[in-house]
């Protein structure tokens, strides 16, 4: 990328968050809500991403529908303490295309159109509200052609406020570095990307994730950003999962964390230069933290992959609401998880 061109974006990437205060306070955490499943009411899914479309309705995306598009869910929250009440489901809206492994979706209301993260062809790509795809996608920078088969775009988010989309490939790309795992103890090298309601690419970020907590062999093993959501003021909340399965399944866990970062203050990276150690990473602070098992006495492993804004409470504290894949149900034993947290 020429220096002009590099130096545009980052002109619009101030421009467009100058009504968002630089040096804004990070939202602190209310109460992280017990998870809750609805079997009777919701089909078996693979959950993995979720976006507010008003009222009590939801557009959910499954990784593994027989078709490209998203489910209607009605989440009725407590109106004090925004824990999860009920949810219903009103269908799933099909296009013509197959599932593309779809991981993360996004509202934008200005047009009233859902942006769908597509790992298997490392796509984002426009659905009208009947699940029909339009023909418009988000323009990504060739970077992210370096992603990994398993680790392509994942996290999604658009914010009505900011008028930014935020994505990012789940793990390391191949010209930033070794995907963490359990062995080599490495933390994965992101870069968070921007674009504007022209779909056009924007000022990009690095991010830098924890290493691993566990040094176990893995019959599977998965490490990176799952969920991103974009907050009022242009901060971003950043959902970090680490997932181990063990080869008995007992012992199974997942650790999930919802970190703050602000864009507004961070530097701008090249997506012609590789990402190195002392890139300039934003600064990250944790909101939350949990950790969910599988043994002989507790079945509550929850594989959190989405990750949107809710509705505020009635003292102005701000719902976050979570679905978890289940893996269509895995073995009679995972669940279709949902919880919410409340930060303020």
């Amino acid at each position: 990328m020429g220096l002009m061109k590099l130096l545009s974006k980052i002109v619009f990437f101030i421009s467009v968050n100058l009504s968002c205060p630089l040096i804004a306070q990070v939202p602190t955490l209310v109460r992280v809500n017990p998870q809750h499943y609805f079997h009777q009411n919701l089909p078996k899914g693979n959950y993995s991403g979720l976006t507010w479309l008003g009222g009590n309705s939801y557009a959910v995306v499954s990784d593994k529908a027989e078709r490209s598009g998203f489910f209607i869910f009605h989440i009725q929250l407590d109106s004090i303490t925004g824990d999860i009440r009920n949810i219903t489901s009103d269908g799933f809206r099909a296009s013509s295309d197959g599932n593309h492994d779809e991981e993360g979706i996004a509202f934008l209301p200005k047009d009233s159109t859902i942006f769908i993260s597509r790992e298997a062809d490392n796509s984002i790509l426009e659905y009208d509200l009947h699940g029909q795809l339009t023909g418009r996608c988000l323009k990504a920078p060739s970077i992210f052609n370096g992603s990994t088969a398993q680790y392509g775009f994942e996290a999604l988010t658009y914010n009505k406020k900011t008028h930014l989309f935020w994505t990012t490939s789940e793990s390391t790309l191949r010209c930033d570095g070794a995907q963490a795992n359990p062995q080599n103890q490495v933390c994965n090298r992101l870069r968070l990307q921007s674009f504007d309601e022209n779909l056009q690419p924007q000022a990009e970020c690095a991010y830098r994730m924890d290493s691993p907590k566990t040094k176990k062999n893995a019959s599977n093993y998965a490490m990176g950003v799952p969920a991103l959501t974009a907050l009022n003021d242009g901060r971003l909340l950043v959902l970090e999962r680490e997932f181990l399965v063990t080869q008995g399944k007992l012992g199974s866990f997942v650790i999930n964390k919802i970190y703050c970062v602000n864009p507004n203050v961070g530097i701008p990276v090249s997506p012609d230069t590789a990402l190195q150690s002392d890139s300039p990473y934003l600064a990250k602070t944790l909101i939350a933290e949990w950790k969910t098992t599988l043994s002989l006495f507790c079945q509550d492993l929850a594989n959190y992959e989405g990750m949107c804004l809710g509705p505020q409470l009635a003292n102005g504290s701000q719902v976050l609401v979570l679905c978890a894949d289940s893996q269509n149900q895995y073995g009679g034993v995972l669940r279709d998880w949902f919880r919410t947290i409340v930060i303020r």
